[in-house]
This record gives structure tokens, C-alpha cells and sequence, in this order.
């Protein structure tokens, strides 16, 4: 004849842990899956430019870093150089700035794009008045050591 006792401890035990890690998994999922659709992009017009290689972008509370690009600081020779190009280059521009990190001083770092496509690093690299952060970009414009 057929036990008629309760489920033994083991089993409850067994299905608690099962459902538990369903319902985890179904969070992670419901939690994550929004996250991994969004495109990790800001865009505006350009408001300001603080220097070389930073500006603001209307509708964005952040300032923009530009990515892999490194301009000479303020005091340093060349700093007037690179902020009025990138002031002519963006100046009023419609840019689109795929998000890389917030630097540290809560700077969106971003690489930017001009409307025609244009990466304003490679623009600011080619002018001749900033440098590639190779730290930072890897080498991606090509003009690190080694590459």
C-alpha cells in the first residue's frame, strides 16, 4: 500500500531552494533586461566648451570627456590652440557621444561623433593640436607606440 505520510524534509527543502533560485533568476532578468536594451548613448547640441577636450552638451547635467583624447591642460603650451579648434569643430554641432565612463570628476567620458559621422578625437588628433590618451584608448586612432 501507498505512504500516505507527508513529504519528507528533503524534498520541501529541495523544491524551497529551486524556487528560490527561479525567482532570483527572474529578477536578475527583469532587473538586468532593460538595462542591456538601452543604448548607452547622450546627444545634444553643443553648449559650451570648457577646453581641448572637454564641452557641455544642452540637456545633458554632465560635462563630456572626450574619449582617448588627451589636450594640453590650461597652463600648459598649446591649451588656446586646442580649445579653439574644438570650439570651431563643435561649436553649435549636434553630437552624439557613445558613453565609455564617468571619470572621476564626474565627467561623462564619451567618444564623440559629429552629425556627418566625424570622431572628434580623430579630428582633434589630425588638426595636430591634441594627442591620442593611448592609456585610456588602446590605440584605437593608430597613433600609439607599437601599433
Amino acid at each position: 500500500m501507498r505512504s500516505t505520510r507527508p513529504n519528507s524534509l528533503l524534498s520541501v527543502f529541495g523544491r524551497s531552494i529551486i524556487t528560490s533560485m527561479i525567482v532570483s533568476l527572474a529578477i536578475v532578468v527583469l532587473s538586468v533586461g532593460p538595462v542591456l536594451g538601452q543604448t548607452n548613448t547622450v546627444s545634444g547640441a553643443v553648449r559650451y566648451v570648457t577646453d581641448g577636450d572637454t564641452f557641455s552638451l544642452r540637456g545633458v547635467e554632465r560635462p563630456i570627456r572626450v574619449w582617448g583624447l588627451d589636450a594640453p591642460e590650461r597652463n600648459e603650451r598649446g591649451a588656446s590652440a586646442a580649445t579653439s579648434t574644438l570650439r570651431r569643430l563643435v561649436a553649435g554641432q549636434s553630437l552624439t557621444c557613445r558613453v565609455h565612463d564617468v571619470d572621476r570628476y564626474g565627467r561623462i567620458v564619451g567618444q564623440c561623433f559629429l552629425a556627418d559621422g566625424r570622431d572628434v578625437a580623430a579630428q582633434m588628433i589630425a588638426a595636430g593640436v591634441a594627442r591620442e590618451y593611448c592609456y585610456f584608448s588602446g590605440g584605437y586612432y593608430g597613433t600609439c607606440r607599437g601599433n
